[in-house]
């Protein structure tokens, strides 16, 4: 087997104990080629000493401001010295072998722009990802395997729609042709908008079956709402439709929302009192109407 160098990029944002824990996990990859890439998303204290000294092999990169998820990895992504790019978020766990499958993989099949491996939840067992279907006209895609027990159903490799963004591995000449992951997103749906940007150039979506990682990401994560984000998921979620559709399919989609999703969930907040939630929306609507899509 050929073993070409790999970057595993990771961001902290106030999340030490997350970062610790990744990094514990990756010390003990059986794969032979690698280099580890944290940046530190402008966290009220720097952990960089903490890590450093814990970790003194890694490379770290401290941002003063903020970058958001695609800037924070685009970050990461200048230092790189990797053939391959592996983004992994801080709050995954690593499995001793879970890199050589996937490298094999994609040394293998150049056609192949972007692979995730399978995801599972904290608990192992419940599948958050095995692959996943496009998003449609209206904003909304789904993942392949959202929840069952994983018993080895999904265990296949395949060409799918969408990658997962907690983990997703890209050669780096795939992003020196396509170029990094948008900035324009700050949080949620950039991964989505990369992966439609790397198909339009002629590259294939793979999920690939044969190795697992776990997300510590809570089943119930999505039911906890905040300013933040409903704010960039409804923004982004326009944003991704002006992007990325066109003709009747935008227009449908852009209609749809406007007329039938931005009102039910803006008088749902407004009726269980949730009105910082209500503005959240109004300002993500408002920032589509005022802003280019470039």
């Amino acid at each position: 087997m050929v073993y070409p160098l790999i970057s595993l990029i990771t961001i902290n944002f106030n999340s030490t104990k997350h970062t610790i824990e990744f990094l514990e996990s990756a010390q003990k990859l059986t794969y032979p080629n690698y280099e580890i890439i944290v940046v530190d998303n402008a966290s009220t204290q720097s952990p960089q000493e903490i890590l450093t000294k814990k970790f003194p092999g890694i490379k770290f990169i401290r941002s003063q401001v903020n970058l958001g998820f695609a800037g924070g990895n685009n970050l990461g992504l200048k230092i790189a010295k990797g053939d391959f790019l592996f983004f992994l978020n801080n709050d995954t766990l690593l499995l001793p072998n879970f890199l050589e499958p996937i490298v094999n993989f994609m040394v293998e099949h150049p056609e192949v722009g972007m692979a995730s491996p399978k995801v599972l939840y904290a608990d192992e067992v419940t599948i958050q990802y095995a692959g996943a279907i496009s998003i449609n006209f209206l904003g909304r895609g789904r993942r392949i395997g959202l929840l069952e027990k994983d018993i080895g159903q999904y265990d296949y490799i395949s060409e799918t729609d969408l990658g997962h963004g907690a983990a997703l591995i890209v050669p780096k000449a795939i992003i020196q042709k396509v170029g990094p992951m948008p900035e324009l997103f700050f949080l949620y749906y950039e991964e989505h908008d990369w992966c439609e940007q790397v198909k339009r150039h002629g590259y294939k979506m793979y999920y690939l079956g044969n190795s697992k990682i776990v997300h510590k990401e809570s089943i119930s994560t999505g039911g906890n709402e905040g300013y933040l984000k409903v704010y960039y998921l409804n923004r982004n979620r326009l944003l991704f439709m002006r992007r990325n559709f066109k003709g009747t399919k935008r227009i449908t989609g852009l209609i749809f929302y406007t007329i039938f999703a931005f009102p039910k969930k803006l008088v749902g907040y407004l009726l269980k009192g949730k009105f910082d939630l209500a503005g959240a929306i109004v300002s993500g609507f408002y920032w589509n109407l005022k802003n280019p899509c470039r």
